[in-house]
């Protein structure tokens, strides 16, 4: 069991600093509450699931050898953060009717989800190298268990990050979602512009 929460501890510091991934998951919590903001916290899990078992598979080396990989998942994260950020800023309070409750279409949500999550290419860059050659480090026998516990800990604070933001949500009034989605809008061009200024680095 040790690997177990050496795999979750190393998830969790890898998971919870805040990106685009977890900013999507907040306004994911705002907009839909329990139990349907479960769809973005399943699509987030999978995500993370997948890069995870890839890095374990030693899939990093591999990313590391095509040519133009980093800068193309970087042009593709401008653009798709740019494109968020631009709807967060375009929110008017009537969008946020309280009456009704909010459509869901769970493709787009899935999207979206996998988007933020492929199109940004220090989730699977560094993180599928970093958990990729923590894993690889583990004895034969402990590697699938040290997975276990960083994929738990995708699952665990994505849960529990919906799950708060979903608590929250019933004290939001339209006026303040709109300027939470200005904040979100705001974090979100930041990352493109960090994005942008690394792509014109490389």
């Amino acid at each position: 069991m040790d690997a177990y929460f050496a795999g979750m501890l190393l998830g969790l510091a890898m998971i919870t600093p805040i990106g685009p991934q977890n900013i999507f998951l907040i306004n994911q919590g705002f907009t839909f509450g329990v139990p349907r903001v479960f769809v973005a916290v399943v699509a987030a899990g999978v995500c993370d699931t997948v890069l995870i078992s890839l890095g374990g598979a030693g899939t990093s080396a591999v990313l590391n050898r095509v040519p133009g990989i980093k800068s193309f998942l970087l042009a593709a994260g401008v653009v798709f953060l740019t494109y968020l950020a631009v709807k967060s800023f375009r929110s008017r309070p009537e969008d946020f009717d309280q009456s009704t409750p909010p459509e869901m279409r769970w493709r787009r949500v899935v999207a979206q989800c996998t988007s933020v999550t492929v199109f940004n290419p220090h989730a699977v860059l560094d993180v599928v190298g970093i958990l990729g050659v923590a894993i690889a480090a583990q004895a034969p026998d402990h590697r699938p268990i040290f997975a276990a516990g960083t994929v738990s800990a995708s699952w665990l604070w994505f849960t529990l990050l919906a799950l708060g933001a979903s608590t929250l949500r019933r004290w939001l009034t339209p006026q303040r979602r709109v300027w939470i989605d200005r904040g979100s809008g705001t974090l979100m061009l930041v990352f493109a512009a960090l994005f942008l200024g690394e792509l014109l680095r490389s």
